[in-house]
């Protein structure tokens, strides 16, 4: 999810498409909070880790 969100902003920036970049920008924050929480060992959408 983080890959597909930065691959968006790239395209995002470089198209001057400000939904792309948006979208990029959500993909990659909620990535890396779903990154974090499967690293400190919760329990993330019922799964004990997240790829």
């Amino acid at each position: 999810m983080i890959v597909l969100g930065v691959i968006l902003l790239v395209i995002g920036f470089v198209t001057g498409i400000s939904v792309l970049w948006t979208i990029g920008i959500i993909l990659a924050v909620v990535g890396a909070v779903l990154w974090v929480l499967g690293a400190a060992g919760h329990a993330v959408a019922g799964r004990r880790h997240y790829w």
